[in-house]
């Protein structure tokens, strides 16, 4: 039997909810066979380690993780900790660490969820965002000079290189390439950035070469997000800087629902090095501790996980179980405009991976 070490990660606030939920779905599938089991790593690390020890996580950290054949990451977010202490000391020095340049994020309507969006069908916003996740404009090159004073300075530089813009295009339009539609949308603003994104969009071009049978387009980022709004069913698989892929995936996951439904993989496409799932939301410190938050995201980032370590079979028994749960209204959590709490919902996907499914049906 194939056994799986999983690093999981809480982190802050409703991370320490969602993600032991999202063991107990993984637990809950490994038992209805008998070719895997996971075995769980619990990493500490977040703002109540950073109160003991000064820092997010140990120096040794990634050498901690690196034997591990994914990570389960929480949230990272503390209202009592600048934001970027949570972010650079925790996830993205994970990301950057491992090389995790490839940023994941689905998007589309689950059943029973109802977009925002008045004349939009579940065919019509079905989207899945490539983020550069290594450099542009959280590369961290910058800095602060004359603190306090008024001719106080701060840079914060977006770096693009080369290779790094080529091997995101390339992985971006093989993705295209293995959807059905073979349609990718290339995002940039090279009207107002007229070096770095200059050079991403004459990439995107010499990379296009290699994929005669993907359709392909270029959108000014400001022109996609009214896109998305006005013409979802235009969009398919969207390719974009680290910022702006940052924002238009919390704006397609809203269009979808909720940011609570919402995952993501933080991927190194040649394995390397593990390769890290979380759900988007944040550490939503507002309603931590109180059992409201809605664990879908994280179930559907479990589900990329799967896939990510070849069990794609049972990765479509956990997204069947997934949307059965969603076209349910009564197990809808706050967030969708329901009362169900983080554990009917994980009790429920745990069944019908049990196998009551048939039994309703």
């Amino acid at each position: 039997m194939k056994t799986y070490k999983i690093a999981c990660i809480p982190g802050d606030g409703i991370g320490k909810e969602v993600v032991p939920a999202g063991q107990t779905v993984l637990q809950a599938l490994a038992a209805t066979q008998n070719k895997f089991k996971f075995d769980f790593h619990a990493f500490d690390w977040g703002g109540d380690y950073y109160r003991q020890h000064g820092v997010m996580m140990p120096a040794d950290g990634l050498d901690a993780l690196r034997p591990m054949d994914a990570i389960l990451f929480g949230s990272a977010g503390d209202p009592h900790i600048p934001d970027h202490i949570t972010l650079w000391g925790l996830r993205l020095k994970i990301c950057q660490g491992f090389d995790q340049y490839a940023n994941v994020r689905p998007t589309r309507i689950l059943p029973g969820i109802d977009s925002p969006l008045k004349r939009c069908s579940a065919d019509d916003l079905n989207w899945v965002i490539v983020r550069e996740n290594s450099e542009g404009e959280y590369a961290g090159v910058g800095g602060r000079v004359h603190q306090g004073h008024p001719i106080e300075v701060a840079t914060d530089m977006s770096i693009l290189t080369r290779a790094g813009v080529e091997r995101i295009m390339r992985f971006a339009f093989k993705l295209a390439q293995s959807r059905p539609r073979k349609l990718l949308t290339v995002v940039t603003k090279s009207n107002a950035q007229r070096h770095a994104m200059v050079m991403w969009d004459e990439i995107a071009v010499q990379i296009s070469q290699e994929f005669p049978d993907v359709t392909w387009d270029k959108e000014l980022v400001d022109a996609c997000t009214a896109r998305m709004v006005n013409r979802p069913a235009t969009l398919d698989t969207l390719v974009a800087t680290n910022l702006h892929a940052d924002v238009l995936s919390d704006l397609a996951a809203a269009l979808a629902g909720s940011l609570g439904i919402a995952p993501t993989g933080n991927i190194d496409p040649e394995r390397r090095y593990p390769s890290m799932f979380e759900p988007i939301h944040g550490s939503a410190f507002d309603i931590m501790g109180l059992g409201l938050a809605n664990p879908v995201g994280t179930f559907w980032s479990c589900v990329m996980m799967l896939e990510h370590l070849g069990l794609v079979q049972e990765a479509a028994q956990l997204m069947q179980a997934i949307e059965t749960v969603t076209a349910d209204v009564r197990l809808h959590t706050r967030d969708l405009g329901g009362q169900a709490n983080t554990a009917q919902v994980t009790d429920a996907v745990c069944q019908l991976l049990r196998g009551e499914q048939r039994r309703a049906a």
